[in-house]
């Protein structure tokens, strides 16, 4: 989740890619963070009503809403990176995409491991072959590690959300993993739009402040004590720990597309949703907090 949702780790004040000339003043219906506030919560609640629902209801759900969200996701990014000359091989990174999500479900951590390893196989050869037997392939080299980098940026971090509900009461660590990350949105949001004055990262990002930073640190920590303990029912410590590093890892998922669309030179990577971008401005941050939220969990439960 970039710096232009009022949700976002990332968000703590302001918007993320290039910003050629003045900004606009905001209007009555657009947050300090560039957006249309009203649209962005409605779109926030109705998600999270969808996700809440399907875990009360049938947990495995969860792995067709993940599944649809990382091919949206992935076909946005590969759009993007085409549209920089960068040719990913959209068709295997997609198909192969979702065996790493859904072959986590029988098989666990090594059916992911198994289905990206074929992934990043198929997309080499497809690369290869792509422009027929007698013509090179150009920027063969860059283009399969960018599309290994996709592979283990969207697929590869979002199977372990997945991989979350095979366990027993797997879907209350979903729960957990999600609140603690709205916690870090929104106190970092609030704190930044508020308090924030000090650039924390102003290269990559110009308005993620220091304040609001703080504002994800509390919330988080305070987020996932309660529900570690009075959802999961285990040490609060734990808790303590996992609002820590769901705030560190939140944060760099931000900055790490924050980068990456600043090297393309867009500011979303995709319009779908309104008032946050595409479905990968929803992910970023969420990506890498899957992979620590199962890692601690995991270890320590």
């Amino acid at each position: 989740m970039s710096t232009d949702s009022p949700t976002g780790a990332e968000r703590h004040d302001g918007t993320d890619g290039p910003h050629p000339g003045p900004a606009p003043a905001a209007t009555a219906t657009q947050s300090k963070a560039g957006r249309n506030l009203p649209a962005a919560i409605a779109v926030g609640v109705a998600l999270g009503a969808l996700v809440i629902v399907s875990l009360f209801l049938v947990p495995k759900v969860w792995f067709g809403i993940v599944g649809a969200a990382i091919a949206i996701a992935t076909w946005e990014v590969a759009k993007r990176l085409r549209e920089s000359d960068i040719l990913v091989p959209r068709i295997p990174l997609i198909l192969g995409g979702q065996a790493v999500i859904w072959l986590g479900w029988p098989y666990g951590t090594a059916g992911v491991l198994g289905a990206f390893a074929a992934t990043v196989l198929a997309c080499m050869v497809w690369r290869l072959l792509d422009q027929g037997l007698h013509t090179a392939p150009r920027n063969y080299l860059r283009d399969i590690a960018i599309t290994v980098f996709v592979a283990a940026w969207l697929p590869l971090l979002a199977s372990f959300a997945t991989l979350m509900v095979t366990h027993d009461g797997g879907n209350k660590w979903v729960f957990v993993f999600m609140i603690g990350v709205v916690c870090s949105d929104v106190g970092g949001y609030t704190a930044g739009v508020l308090f924030g004055k000090h650039p924390m990262v102003p290269a990559i990002s110009p308005k993620k402040s220091w304040e609001g930073f703080a504002g994800s640190l509390v919330f988080a920590i305070i987020g996932s004590l309660l529900t570690v303990t009075l959802i999961l029912d285990a040490n609060p410590v734990i808790g303590a720990l996992l609002g820590v590093v769901l705030v560190l890892t939140g944060t760099l998922g931000d900055l790490i597309e924050s980068q990456v669309k600043r090297d393309l030179g867009i500011k979303d990577m995709g319009t779908l949703l309104p008032g946050h971008g595409g479905i990968m401005d929803r992910l970023d941050s969420m990506l890498p907090s899957a992979f620590v939220t199962w890692l601690v969990l995991s270890a320590l439960l």
